[in-house]
This record gives structure tokens, C-alpha cells and sequence, in this order.
């Protein structure tokens, strides 16, 4: 049986089932998940802080922020190529870049692609969306991994 919690009078918490609902946060990225069972009604959740995504750049000193200057600019013009070509997420759930685990995935780097083909695909509320190209290509950078969250208007694949 499982542990629980309480003085009797009011509602007796499982803690086993609270650790459980708070390891499935950890493994599956999300931040809050809850359970219903009759009139008891269980939510966990957890603080995620957007900060700990964005990677910070390595201070520089005054004396090496002349010559590292130049170097940046290929690196904005890089990440403009990748905007300018990336299919954007219109939406906010889990990407998945196959139709199941034990499947090949819709497309690999360097694959062409159609007009329409299957990219991958996003399940937002238990619904599993298709994310098709919108014109051909060959399929450049693959940006997420599967099973990874994403959000709404992030670049998932860029096909050029």
C-alpha cells in the first residue's frame, strides 16, 4: 500500500503517487501535470525558468572585444539564414520527428522534400499535428530532438 499522509480528519495525500507524478515532470519536460481520482484531485508543478534555455556567451575582456567583433557578424548572418529558411512551430506542445518511437523518421538532413511532405509532427492536447513543408527543399538542419517541448513560433527544421 502506498504511503500516505495526514491526520485522518482531512484529505490523505499519497506521497508515493506525488513522487511518481514529479519524476514524469522531470523525464518529460513538462512543468505542471494533474491527476483527478473521484473528488480528490492531485497537481504537481514545478518553476521553469526560461533563463536556464539561452545560453550566455563567455565574458569577454576589453582588450579581446576589438578583434572578436569581425567574428560575429558571420555568425548573425548565419543565424538569419537559419530564420529566413526555418519552419517555425505554430504551436506550443511535443515535437516528434517520427510517427512512433520503433518508426524511421519523416525526414533526414539532406533529404528533399516536397510541398506539402510530413515533417514532423507536434501533439498539443493529445491532438497530433502535422508539420509539412511548405515549399520543396532539401531538408538543411533538423533543430529539436523528439519527445522535445517546444514553443509556439520556434524554428524546428530549416529546409532550403
Amino acid at each position: 500500500m502506498a504511503a500516505k499522509s495526514g491526520n485522518g480528519d482531512g484529505m490523505q495525500v499519497d506521497t508515493k503517487l506525488v513522487r511518481e507524478l514529479a519524476e514524469m515532470l522531470g523525464e518529460t519536460g513538462l512543468s505542471e501535470i494533474e491527476v483527478e481520482d473521484g473528488d480528490r484531485k492531485i497537481r504537481v508543478s514545478r518553476a521553469v525558468t526560461a533563463a536556464a534555455s539561452i545560453a550566455m556567451p563567455a565574458p569577454i575582456a576589453p582588450a579581446a572585444a576589438a578583434p572578436a567583433a569581425p567574428a560575429a557578424a558571420p555568425a548573425a548572418e548565419a543565424a538569419a539564414a537559419v530564420s529566413a529558411n526555418a519552419i517555425k512551430s505554430p504551436m506550443v506542445g511535443t515535437a516528434y520527428l517520427s510517427p512512433d518511437p520503433t518508426a524511421a523518421p519523416f525526414v533526414t538532413i539532406g533529404q528533399s522534400v516536397k510541398a506539402g511532405d510530413t515533417l514532423m509532427i507536434i501533439e498539443a492536447m493529445k491532438v497530433m499535428n502535422p508539420i509539412t513543408a511548405n515549399a520543396a527543399g532539401t531538408v538543411q538542419e533538423i533543430l529539436v530532438e523528439s519527445g522535445q517541448p517546444v514553443e509556439f513560433d520556434q524554428p524546428l527544421m530549416v529546409v532550403a
